[in-house]
């Protein structure tokens, strides 16, 4: 029987490995820059665009979507074509998606230290780049799906159903995530808003973890573990079952980032159930794994690839483990906002997401250049600074989180907060934070030293661009009419339209039950009739807040806790954010809570604060922001902003558009004034008077006593 021949394309598989080591020794520079401001203040260098606030998001999407995303490329473009016994549907395809994904990269890494975000965790991007990341997105799944059209090969191997429930749910999250009203060419408001809003956004935020940190990693781990260790993999029907719930139970999970909020209850709980649930899948998957090397270990010792991916399944399993366990209420009313979750992050993203990635990375470009790995003693020298540099950075932030959520909580005998300051919180946890940075310069120096053995590698050898290869056609493959090949997911397997239509439908199951019902019944959100729009200067000022990236160390949503009505005041409603787009809940406090804050200290002290925190704070870490004092309020865009705000149902006045300047000016100058008469003299044109006007807004519509606040509260 003839078996056609055809060509592997290695090269877009180079090119992607290429750009995930440039992009992961980028995004871990910036995340160790990061590290070292949260101890030393003066590493926020002394400008506006590289404060902690704008360029944490540049750490956070450097390393999950450039860092990441062209290594989960790389992997799937790599494997896809090999079980497929194809190549790629479309080179001009592939060009395109390799340029477009760079170009997105490229343009977060310009926009994010300039103020352009939307504050969405993990989705800060504006929507001119959502709209690209859409389409080449769309480049991917056709690259993907037109291959599979064209495969000579029956069955959908395992790896693929992985990379098939990617695609559609990250495309799924990314549009449902990405509703914005643009108001102008970098600038758009979320159409959701408060509670609603905080639940897309972490339906989206857990699920982009699930289904970008972790599905194509599991079916990277399908495809190249076996390989590695020269052994099947151990369960396909535990693979079966872990895929199918797996991607069935981590779309319920998202409210569990939200507990003893004002999140309705039934949604937290509903979080908190699937959460437990996916102890099973996900450790499903990691046995599966572990099992394959059933027989191998003795390769273990000497195969440096297979060392890496066994730490990163250890690491998947114990971050898999500890998430269900930090969703339980108990357990969450201490971690959550502390460095406890930073740790827990890391342990995944620092373990399973960068061991896989290098283990793949080791075995992967020496085989495409048909050569020996350059050094494998500086591979092994890799292995062990990555797992101290894991040691180093986990253990002390687990230190720093267990301290902070204890400290935060305790009372003295006679009843009162025992450290009622945060800043002793703060100081106390320093030593942790250097320990940290410590452990991440030491992960850093591994990457380095792969990126330097990887170059020589390359170097010594020229690509196999296109490498040859040959199978049968498709339609020359005898059947198997054996009982097994009857058996209803075999039949699935050679059916892909069907798979992926099957999988969308199991994603989005979760998702509606969790959001119909927070968005279309009313007493879901019930209103508090003193809550009123922002005034156009409190807009404007909010939108600096957003621009500067404060949500990253301040929440703005204070728990039913005595711990914290004592600390920062009543506890924060539901009814209190409806015209909030988008919310501002934060996730860390690195400073404290700041829903009360308004009208706790004078517009002096928050100046000042501003100009030089330490001068109200001894010892803080927030850096200073001279800039807003320097910088002339932009009230060019207030009337666009306005209209924007109507459109999406915040009860301005008809026309209200037209005379909100005045508005502002007449605030303003009343803010100056108060200013001028602590002898701070600064004009009323300045964006340091928004930010001040924004900060003593915060929590005021409701006062503290029980009267105002209606039953259903």
């Amino acid at each position: 029987m003839q078996l056609e021949k055809f060509t592997y394309d290695n090269k877009i598989v180079r090119n992607f490995g290429i750009a995930t080591l440039v992009w992961g020794i980028i995004g871990m520079t910036v995340g160790l820059l990061i590290a070292m401001q949260l101890f030393k203040p003066a590493m926020n260098l002394g400008n506006q665009y590289t404060t902690f606030g704008r360029i944490r998001p540049l750490h956070t999407n450097a390393v999950i979507f450039a860092f990441v995303g062209n290594a989960i490329f790389m992997g799937v473009y790599y494997s896809l074509q090999r079980l497929l016994k194809a190549r790629m549907f479309s080179d001009v395809l592939s060009k395109i998606h390799f340029w477009g994904w760079q170009l997105i990269i490229v343009s977060a890494v310009i926009t994010l230290p300039l103020g352009f975000t939307t504050s969405h965790e993990y989705a800060e991007l504006e929507w001119p780049i959502d709209i690209a990341i859409t389409i080449i997105w769309v480049v991917f799944g056709v690259n993907m799906f037109g291959t599979i059209i064209k495969r000579r090969e029956r069955h959908l191997y395992v790896a693929i159903w992985f990379y098939i429930a990617t695609f559609v749910t990250i495309a799924v999250l990314h549009i449902v995530n990405s509703f914005e009203l643009p108001i102008s060419f970098m600038k758009s408001y979320y159409v959701y808003a408060g509670v609603q809003d905080a639940l897309v956004q972490w339906w989206y935020g857990h699920n982009a973890v699930a289904f970008f940190l972790t599905t194509p990693y599991l079916g990277m781990m399908y495809y190249f573990l076996p390989k590695m260790a020269g052994r099947p993999v151990y369960s396909y029907k535990l693979s079966i079952l872990h895929f199918w719930s797996l991607i069935f139970i981590y779309i319920w999970a998202g409210p569990h980032h939200l507990l003893y909020t004002s999140l309705p209850g039934w949604a937290q709980s509903l979080g908190v159930a699937f959460s437990i649930m996916l102890i099973a899948p996900s450790w499903g998957g990691m046995i599966n794994g572990l099992l394959t090397l059933r027989g191998a270990w003795d390769k273990v010792r000497e195969d440096v690839t297979l060392k890496f991916m066994v730490v990163a399944l250890t690491a998947y399993g114990m971050a898999t483990f500890e998430g269900p366990l930090l969703s339980l209420k108990q357990i969450n009313g201490v971690a959550h906002f502390t460095d406890w979750i930073v740790a827990h992050v890391h342990v995944g993203a620092l373990g399973w997401n960068g061991f896989l990635t290098f283990g793949v990375l080791y075995w992967l470009i020496p085989r495409i250049y048909k050569t020996e790995l350059y050094s494998k003693k500086l591979a092994g020298f890799h292995f062990w600074i990555g797992t101290l540099g894991i040691l180093f950075y986990a253990v002390p932030m687990y230190w720093a989180g267990f301290t902070q959520g204890l400290m935060w909580k305790e009372f003295t005998p006679e009843g009162l907060l025992k450290y009622p300051n945060f800043l002793a919180t703060t100081l106390q946890i320093i030593p942790m934070h250097i320990l940290r940075s410590i452990g991440g310069a030491l992960y850093l120096t591994g990457v380095i030293a792969m990126t330097y053995n990887l170059a020589k590698t390359m170097l010594s050898a020229k690509l196999v661009a296109n490498e040859p290869a040959e199978a049968m056609p498709l339609s020359k493959i005898i059947v198997d009419s054996s009982p097994a090949d009857k058996a209803w997911h075999r039949v699935l397997e050679r059916k892909p339209m069907k798979f992926m239509v099957l999988s969308l439908i199991i994603i989005l199951i979760g998702g509606m039950v969790e959001m119909m019902p927070t968005f279309t019944i009313q007493s879901n959100i019930p209103t508090i009739a003193s809550v009123k729009p922002y005034s156009a200067l409190e807009l404007q000022g909010r939108d600096l807040y957003i621009r500067e990236g404060c949500v990253n160390c301040h929440s703005q949503t204070v728990r039913p806790f005595r711990s914290e009505t004592e600390r920062y005041g009543e506890y924060s409603k539901a009814g209190e954010f409806v015209y909030d787009h988008p919310f501002l809940w934060g996730s860390k406090r690195t400073g404290p809570d700041l829903h009360r804050i308004g009208g706790k200290y004078s517009d002096a002290w928050h100046y000042n604060h501003l100009l030089d925190p330490t001068s109200m704070s001894p010892g803080s870490i927030m850096p200073p922001y001279p800039w807003l004092v320097e910088q002339k309020l932009d009230t060019t865009t207030t009337a666009s902003k306005i209209r924007a705000m109507q459109t999406l149902g915040v009860p301005y006045e008809k026309g209200y558009d037209q005379q909100a300047n005045n508005d502002l000016k007449i605030q303003a100058e009343k803010i100056a004034l108060d200013l001028k008469q602590n002898n701070i003299k600064v004009k009323s044109d300045r964006e340091i008077v928004a930010i001040i006007a924004y900060l003593q807004r915060l929590g005021t519509d409701i006062k503290a006593n029980k009267e105002t606040i209606p039953s259903n509260q």
